[in-house]
């Protein structure tokens, strides 16, 4: 329809300015209903409103874009100053300011190069926060009593990772499941982190000691949810220590450097988080055997420096029977020797010539005192040689005395000691066997939790799992669609064949039902 009627003068057709408007704003949307146009995003506004206002430029032009607040939500790339894209939409018009304008509701970066130079601006964005500091990450525990998992449940990384837990050290494990691509990636994956990090320790639902945020390789667009802000930011305030396993060896994003620990893939960090049960079997036996022998040789050495000790000091009385026997030897010399010395004197005063007076001077008195001093002198002799063997005798009986205290002391010394090594063999010898027992309990510990939480123990209550030729089957539907399928009891599996489509239950099951999972 023209708008402008080829009438002369007057009979002109007037329209108003809302005719006008709609007009134009008919002829737009019915002229570009559905475009995409590639373009660098400027100057982004997020009011209140939750609507997202943006402009798509080019060297040359300016299109004004909008997308509402429940298409914002969904975009799977948020709009940024200077990021080059691709914007879907139709185009249309805003009376209100005579201005044309698209309505966005898909964004995608404008092929691999725009979103590496994002992604690379973002990292040097989080690492001048200190995000990726190597100071902040923590050590991982040595042997995690539970492991939060965050990643897919229905993907066969959470069968790698069960299983190479399985085989290497079984262990309590948490599944928080997520959407690990697509639109709801990012906010669930970091609501996952801070959820586990968020649950009490002493709480009904245990706190793990270690997570793993984990996904199968993909493309750039696939793995994106792991490079946004939110994610990372996460992940940097976990207070738990995370291992980040997100695609293959040669993939990386954001959150690997924000991560405590990177690993290659899924299973790579599972080997990562818990150590071989074999090998610290064989580590705890080898220590046993290096305390029980450090045990024998911590009693050996002091046991035999006591034997040489004793050697040394010899017997008590070996230090006694020399000493006696000198005495003896000169007791019996000191007698014989004192008469001969008298006997020496009275010779040579008999002897000695004396003048003729002096003769005849002595009468028989003085002769006889003579004799009576004689006496006397050996007398005194024979007394003070008894009170020197006496004084001998007493010193031999008081030295014997000594000996025997000093014998029973050292004695009493000797059994003390002994006793003292004994009761440390004793210890020494309980210690290893009752911290090997505490293991072992600890180990049992630990297996009968793997046996309570695996499926096979849910077999025993009643339930059944149904394998089909490409693996579980959980749907009645797929169960149909079905030739052949196996039925796993408690006590074995049985072959079945649906011969008729099952019907859908009528009412939703009831409160006594558990779920497989």
């Amino acid at each position: 329809m023209d708008l402008l009627e080829d009438e002369p003068g007057s009979n002109a057709h007037e329209f108003t300015v809302s005719e006008i408007s709609g007009a134009v704003k008919r002829s737009i949307e019915d002229q570009f209903g559905r475009v995409r146009v590639r373009g660098e995003i400027g100057r982004v506004s997020r009011p209140s409103s939750g609507h997202l206002y943006f402009d798509l430029k080019d060297d040359r032009s300016v299109l004004a874009a909008i997308t509402w607040k429940g298409q914002a939500a969904k975009l799977s790339h948020r709009p940024e100053e200077g990021m080059e894209v691709i914007a879907t939409g139709r185009l249309t018009t805003f009376p209100g300011q005579s201005k044309y304008q698209m309505i966005v509701d898909q964004i995608e970066p404008a092929g691999a190069g725009a979103l590496m130079a994002m992604l690379e601006k973002r990292r040097k964005a989080l690492a001048a926060e200190g995000l990726f500091d190597e100071t902040r990450k923590r050590p991982l525990p040595f042997l995690p009593h539970v492991i939060g998992v965050v990643t897919s449940p229905s993907g066969a990384v959470i069968r790698d990772i069960l299983h190479r837990l399985r085989d290497r050290f079984p262990t309590r494990v948490l599944i928080w499941p997520v959407a690990v691509q697509g639109e709801g990636c990012a906010p669930q994956v970091a609501a996952a982190i801070r959820g586990f990090n968020a649950l009490p320790e002493t709480g009904p639902i245990p706190r793990p000691d270690l997570l793993i945020v984990a996904r199968g390789g993909g493309s750039l667009e696939d793995l994106w949810g792991f490079n946004e802000e939110i994610v990372v930011r996460a992940a940097a305030d976990s207070a738990i220590p995370l291992i980040s396993a997100v695609g293959h060896e040669t993939d990386t994003t954001l959150i690997d450097f924000a991560a405590d620990r990177r690993a290659p893939t899924p299973t790579a960090a599972a080997e990562m988080a818990v150590p071989v049960r074999a090998d610290l079997a064989a580590r705890l036996a080898e220590a046993g055997a290096r305390m029980t022998r450090a045990s024998a040789l911590r009693i050996d050495r002091p046991r035999q420096r006591l034997r040489d000790l004793a050697r040394v000091l010899g017997r008590p009385a070996s230090l006694t029977e020399p000493a006696r026997q000198r005495f003896d030897l000169w007791g019996a010399r000191l007698e014989p020797a004192l008469r001969g010395l008298v006997r020496t004197r009275r010779q040579q005063l008999q002897s000695r010539p004396m003048p003729a007076a002096t003769l005849r001077g002595f009468t028989a008195a003085k002769r006889h005192g003579l004799d009576r001093l004689a006496t006397r002198l050996e007398t005194a002799s024979s007394r003070r040689l008894e009170r020197r063997r006496d004084r001998m005798e007493n010193f031999g009986h008081r030295l014997d005395a000594s000996l025997a205290r000093v014998t029973a002391t050292t004695r009493r010394a000797i059994l003390t000691q002994g006793e003292r090594l004994a009761d440390l063999t004793r210890r020494l010898d309980a210690a290893p066997k009752r911290g090997i027992q505490q293991r072992r309990e600890a180990l049992l510990r630990l297996d009968r939790t793997r046996l309570t939480l695996g499926y096979t123990e849910t077999l025993k209550r009643g339930f059944a799992v149904v394998h089909g030729p490409n693996g579980l089957i959980t749907s009645a539907e797929v169960a149909a669609q079905t030739p052949r399928f196996e039925i796993e009891f408690a006590d074995g599996r049985t072959p079945a064949r649906p011969d008729t489509p099952p019907k859908a239950p009528k009412s939703a099951p009831t409160p006594q039902q558990k779920s497989l999972f």
